[in-house]
């Protein structure tokens, strides 16, 4: 008991710390996890999952690949790829099939693996994985239209390369029950299988459906009923039918996701965190299972196997399903380059590596260590060139950080001229076309559109933007996106005008909800717009080893007011009514100040005076 325990408390701090560091340094999470579970398991010995959990270890692994499997059907609204490009359909429907196949020669020719590990290894190769392709394009800053052909390929083909394994593994079952049965023996009961596992999921999906909208299940039980009910479902489909459980899982999160139940918004990010929980255990588990015993299973066979996976059958794979297609040949061949693979291959590798032997197959040992292999060569392989690959063919986006403006207001606009002249990626978002015209005299990027809105998360790329600024005249409305995409872009980098009050002001909104308020005054929407009225206006001063951020202040009039720091590599940093940030040498500070007041510029043009300077706006 003791034991298990200590061993649970070390799993969730390898997995979660190896996550940490990740976040921290931009290094590949999931090779710190290897590298976290490799050192506690073989290495140091600091625990066994078999020996610890015993006959246990297989339904967790099991359960938890279910679960994971889920949140990824999840993400699978087939609705929005519609604005995804030919690019992925092809990649779909062409391009799972043939990766299978060449995975499967491979496999079998190259590496040497018998048939069936070969094919059902050459299924679960399908899977890229958004866990690791979505932070590899928040880090590399390729162009949109590659880049989203690249995260819809990694969310369509992650269940679908479970749903191939789990085929393959059903019908190596079925003939290893029953060597002398035909074809036509074997494969309609597997299709019946196939069509009761999607039958129940799809079923337990209507359910879902139909319940939570109609407030039959409490607000506080929806995310744990969900969770039941995912297990229940898995449970009863493998009773039913052997694995049949990860088809069914798989199936009704695709269906919930294309149902259009607005109650599951509510538990997003519930979902998440219990997916990041579980892929963090399972890989740290599955590591340290790890043996050298395992390991010495990888030979130079598998070494050209790794060579015939980068350099033939992913380029063959995307040429082939791209051919007279209108994607360029420059983003083609970085498709071609760019598949790393991630948690759900190797988690499938290791449930279905426990299962063929039980089958007799004896490759199905090495399935695990092969498919850290695959993890690890691809993740480095294509994690450290991408940047060279995407320059050297014209594919690299902007690597500045983008500023995201909420709300169209002549406060707004000029900001975002400002920032547009120091070359920031800026975006001017609003639901008002009208509201909208000053930007588009402007010549500025906007999008019209609700922000809060589910589908222009994926209309509008986010990835380009580091900090969100919220700063309509309605300061609830602001407070809502704020607290809405603090999830996903950071806390710490969400702003809305309005200075923050006391948590014990029961009239106002309470500080956990707002953004950061911007100015350190903590100007609010009436503030600016007033200012703005009067012709107050923006002003850029460049700091220097010689012109100081103090002698920045001094020329600051009394009555103008710090905004933020943009430093040398783009980064935006904002003065708060709780912050300020630490001036360098090199940063250019934007102020908000009054149309005739002294600048740097002014003072610089007086005898004695020093470089450095500011620009007005």
């Amino acid at each position: 008991m003791e034991e298990q325990a200590f061993v649970i408390a070390l799993v969730g701090v390898l997995g979660i710390g190896a996550q940490w560091i990740a976040w921290r340094t931009g290094w590949p999470a999931i090779v710190l996890m290897l590298a976290a579970g490799f050192l506690a398991g073989p290495i140091l010995g600091l625990f066994d999952p078999e020996a610890a959990f015993g006959e246990l270890l297989e339904p967790m692994v099991a359960i938890g690949v279910a679960l994971i499997l889920f949140e990824g059907g999840l993400n699978l609204d087939l609705r929005e790829l519609r604005h995804a490009g030919d690019g992925v359909w092809r990649l779909v429907l062409f391009g799972v099939p043939i990766g299978w196949l060449l995975g499967s020669l491979a496999g079998y020719y190259v590496a040497g693996l018998v048939w069936p590990v070969a094919i059902l290894f050459g299924g679960i190769l399908v899977v890229t994985g958004p866990t690791v392709v979505l932070p590899l394009l928040r880090q590399s800053k390729i162009q949109p239209r590659p880049a989203a052909t690249l995260k819809w390929e990694a969310i369509v083909n992650d269940p679908l390369g479970a749903l191939c394994a789990v085929i393959a593994y059903e019908y190596f079952r079925l003939t290893a029950a029953a060597p002398d049965a035909t074809l036509f023996e074997v494969v309609p009961p597997m299709i019946i299988a196939v069509l009761l596992a999607g039958g129940i999921g799809y079923a337990a999906a209507r359910v879902v459906a139909w319940t939570f909208p109609r407030g039959l299940v409490p607000e506080y039980l929806k995310a744990p009923v969900l969770l039941t009910l995912v297990i229940g479902v898995f449970v009863l489909s493998n009773a039913i039918e052997h694995e049949a459980g990860l088809m069914a899982v798989t199936v009704m999160g695709v269906a919930l996701a294309n149902m259009n139940v607005t109650s599951l918004r509510s538990i997003h990010h519930f979902k998440e965190n219990i997916a990041l929980i579980l892929v963090s255990g399972i890989f740290i588990v599955l590591s340290a299972s790890l043996d050298y015993q395992e390991l010495s299973y990888l030979n130079w066979r598998f070494g050209l196997f790794l060579l015939a996976l980068l350099f033939l059958v992913r380029p063959l794979t995307i040429l082939i399903s791209l051919l007279f297609s209108s994607v360029p040949w420059n983003e083609r061949l970085l498709l071609a380059w760019i598949a790393p693979r991630g948690i759900v291959m190797v988690a499938i590798s290791g449930l279905f590596a426990l299962r063929l032997s039980e089958l007799g197959y004896a490759d199905g040992e090495v399935l695990i260590g092969l498919s850290f292999a695959v993890v690890v060569v691809t993740i480095v392989a294509h994690g450290f060139t991408i940047d060279f690959v995407a320059r050297w063919l014209g594919v690299k986006g902007s690597s500045r950080p983008g500023l995201l403006i909420v709300g169209s207001t002549p406060w707004t606009i000029a900001l975002a001229q400002e920032m547009h002249t120091l070359k920031t990626p800026v975006m001017v978002v609003d639901s008002s076309w009208q509201r909208l015209a000053p930007a588009r005299r402007a010549g500025l990027p906007f999008y019209h559109g609700e922000i809060l809105n589910e589908a222009t998360e994926h209309n509008l790329d986010l990835t380009p933007f580091q900090v969100l600024v919220a700063a309509t005249e309605n300061e609830a409305y602001n407070t809502l996106v704020c607290n809405e995409f603090a999830y996903e872009i950071g806390r710490d980098t969400v702003y809305q005008l309005g200075e923050a009050v006391s948590e014990d002001d029961r009239h106002a909104i309470p500080p956990s909800l707002r953004g950061r308020a911007l100015f350190e005054s903590g100007f609010g929407v009436a503030d600016v717009n007033e200012r703005q009225a009067q012709g107050w206006i923006f002003r850029k001063t460049k700091l220097s080893d010689e012109f100081k951020f103090e002698d920045a202040r001094e020329l600051l009039p009394e009555s103008g007011h710090l905004l933020l720091l943009l430093r040398k590599d783009g980064t935006l940093r904002f003065f708060t009514h709780a912050s300020r940030p630490e001036p360098r040498p090199g940063d250019t500070v934007i102020s908000f100040t009054p149309p005739k007041s002294r600048t740097a510029g002014d003072q610089a043009e007086r005898p004695g005076k020093g470089e450095g300077g500011t620009q007005p706006a």
